[in-house]
C-alpha cells in the first residue's frame, strides 16, 4: 500500500510518520507500529524527523492537517 491510499483517511500523527517511515524504509515490512511506537512516543530524533516530514508535506500541499481533538493527517495529493 502507498503512502495516499494509507493515508485516504484522517490518520492520527504517530501512525502517519509510521507510515512516511515504512515508505521511506526505516521500518521494515513486517515491523508493526506497536513495536516502534517508543520512537513517536519518546523525545527522539527520528520520530521527530518524521514528524517535520509530514509538516513539510502539509506546507507542499500534498497533505492536509488538523489539530483538534489531536493531531491528524490526511491525503489530499499534489
Amino acid at each position: 500500500m502507498d503512502l495516499s491510499e494509507g493515508m485516504a483517511d484522517w490518520t492520527y500523527w504517530d501512525g502517519a510518520a509510521f507510515m512516511v517511515g515504512r515508505s521511506l524504509g526505516i521500518f521494515g515490512r513486517s515491523e508493526a507500529f506497536t513495536q516502534v511506537k517508543w520512537v513517536f512516543w519518546t523525545d527522539n530524533p527520528v520520530g521527530s524527523a518524521l514528524h517535520e516530514v509530514l509538516l513539510q508535506l502539509v506546507a507542499a500541499g500534498v497533505l492536509e492537517r488538523r489539530e483538534e481533538p489531536d493531531e491528524q493527517f490526511r491525503w489530499i495529493g499534489p
